[in-house]
C-alpha cells in the first residue's frame, strides 16, 4: 500500500518510508513540513539544532521523528543518505497509522514558529 505521490512517505507492510530533507544548525529542532526537493519530488523538511558533526544530526534527527510519531528511537533508521542532506528513513510500526500521524503532523503544522514582523 502507497501513499498519494504527493507525499514524501510511503506506508508499507513492516512500517513506513519516508524521504527526508535535514537542516542541520537549524537552531531549533523541529518538523517544518513538506516541501520539494531540488528535483521536484516531495521531501519531509525538518532541521535540528546540532551540527553535522560524528552523527550529531542525524541522531537528532531520529529523536525528533520518534518523538512525533510516538515510536521509540530504535524504530527508526536509515535505509540511504546518512551522510547526506537528502536521506530515507525507514519506520517500523504499523505503516498506515504512521502515514496518518506524519500527515496529521504536517497538515497542523506542528514544529512551526509563527513569523514575526520586527517593530521598527
Amino acid at each position: 500500500m502507497s501513499e498519494s505521490p504527493a507525499l514524501p512517505w510511503s506506508a508499507l507492510p513492516e512500517g513506513l518510508r519516508i524521504a527526508v530533507r535535514l537542516t542541520p544548525r537549524g537552531g531549533r529542532d523541529a518538523v517544518e513540513g513538506i516541501a520539494a526537493g531540488a528535483d521536484g519530488r516531495p521531501v519531509l523538511a525538518v532541521r535540528v539544532s546540532a551540527p553535522p558533526v560524528e552523527g550529531a544530526a542525524n541522531a537528532a534527527l531520529l529523536a525528533v521523528l520518534a518523538k512525533a510519531l510516538g515510536v521509540p528511537r530504535a524504530r527508526i533508521g536509515f535505509v540511504s543518505g546518512e551522510t547526506a542532506r537528502l536521506k530515507v528513513l525507514r519506520v517500523e510500526g504499523d505503516g498506515p497509522a504512521l502515514a496518518a500521524r506524519l500527515a496529521s503532523l504536517c497538515e497542523s503544522g506542528a514544529g512551526r514558529r509563527p513569523v514575526r514582523k520586527r517593530s521598527p
